[in-house]
């Protein structure tokens, strides 16, 4: 059976669960008292977690006031990509691209989507520079809610998209928006902290439409096309919770003489680990030994059927990360490596039937400083649904890679 080494649109994991200087909202969002469905300014007050510190998107609404050329970038999951919109304009991140259009019309406004389904924001952290950060972006939406699970983990890999974007010279602005699974959960709690340490802007779609869906003044299907995707309406609202936050930044906007300094970006709340990535896709991954197993160029990654086969890689940096697909079909497990280390094993099956994603895995950190030999074997024991050993590689990651000397000199 030949599969192809995708990133599918359908991902769910397992859940667990700029006004100037406005007070972050600390409370759960309240539920009216009455039964009357929440008006469009109740669901955008329900919706901000937080307005954020506003240095940065005054300073990217004087830019497009000025007739400058604008970049809206936005970075996360299928949601982003725009899983479920019935036509690209009807995407959340058309949509705000359209507000900026709209608003300043002698601006050139530029959208750069760099969603991609089923990937959290591990393979984010990983893939900002090529995908996003390149085109240099003004204002960027993060979204990353229901990808990443709630977990120190998933905050850390968050932590270092903030901060890669953050860091830019252009100083760009920066808002985050928590989605939601079908029962309400996401990976809010973890990734606000990351959001309040940097005093970003944060919308919670969840925050504000949940309570209506539990109250039953509306059902879940009016905004989701599936157990996780918003339909047009969806997408509708998280754009609108976006822009509702820029026009309020907008009608506050002081004249140019009195723009505030923006602020430096603090020390790390948690780690700057994924601050400086590499990314090897398959592709690009040159074996330094090989035993059993083939560079499938069409597909975009190594595989191999043959238990015992093993290969091996080189990368540098301090913590090293996998990348594999994942699927219900003849897939097995491959034991994984690092300098002759601890083992990690992983596995290429799981039981759901609506496709399959890339799993990025952390394989080791507090490496020394330098290259670093990873070795795959695939293995003979396999999950007991699977009908195979196959095993794709699909590509490697390091973190906390050395910054070359022009790299160095541009952040002075």
């Amino acid at each position: 059976m030949r599969m192809k080494c995708l990133n599918y649109a359908l991902f769910a994991l397992a859940t667990a669960g700029f006004c100037a200087f406005a007070q972050e909202k600390t409370q759960d969002p309240a539920t009216p008292a009455t039964n009357a469905p929440a008006s469009d300014e109740d669901l955008w007050l329900r919706a901000r977690v937080s307005d954020g510190q506003p240095a940065r998107v005054w300073r990217v609404l004087a830019k497009a006031s000025r007739g400058e050329r604008v970049v809206v970038g936005a970075i996360g999951g299928s949601i982003t990509a725009g899983s479920a919109a019935s036509t690209p304009d009807l995407r959340y991140v058309n949509r705000v691209a359209g507000w900026w259009r709209e608003h300043f019309p002698r601006a050139n406004v530029k959208l750069v989507n760099a969603g991609i389904g089923a990937t959290g924001s591990s393979y984010g952290a990983l893939r900002a520079q090529r995908d996003l950060l390149k085109e240099q972006p003004d204002f960027v939406m993060i979204e990353y809610a229901v990808n990443d699970p709630g977990s120190l983990e998933s905050a850390e890999t968050l932590e270092g998209v903030v901060r890669q974007v953050l860091q830019l010279t252009n100083q760009p602005a920066v808002a985050m928006l928590f989605t939601m699974h079908n029962n309400g959960s996401n990976a809010q709690e973890w990734h606000s902290r990351v959001g309040r340490h940097y005093d970003l802007p944060m919308l919670s779609f969840r925050d504000a439409l949940w309570p209506e869906i539990q109250a039953g003044r509306m059902k879940w299907s009016d905004v989701e096309a599936d157990i996780v995707h918003p339909n047009d309406r969806g997408h509708g609202y998280a754009a609108q919770f976006v822009t509702r936050t820029l026009e309020n930044s907008l009608h506050s906007l002081p004249v140019a003489e009195s723009l505030p300094a923006v602020v430096p970006v603090p020390a790390p709340l948690f780690t700057d680990l994924f601050e400086h990535t590499t990314l090897v896709e398959a592709d690009a991954l040159r074996p330094l030994t090989n035993s059993g197993w083939t560079l499938d160029v069409t597909n975009h990654c190594w595989r191999s059927a043959q238990p015992g086969s093993a290969i091996e890689f080189e990368i540098a940096g301090k913590a090293v990360l996998s990348m594999h697909h994942v699927i219900k079909g003849p897939m097995g497990r491959a034991r994984v490596t690092v300098d002759g280390g601890a083992a990690k094993d992983l596995d290429g099956w799981f039981d759901q039937t609506w496709g399959g994603y890339r799993q990025t895995r952390e394989i080791v950190r507090d490496l020394s400083a330098g290259k670093h030999r990873v070795r795959f074997e695939l293995l003979g024991e396999k999950s007991e649904g699977s009908g195979g050993h196959e095993f794709w590689i699909l590509g490697l990651g390091a973190a906390g890679v050395a910054v070359p000397d022009e790299r160095k000199a541009e952040s002075l």
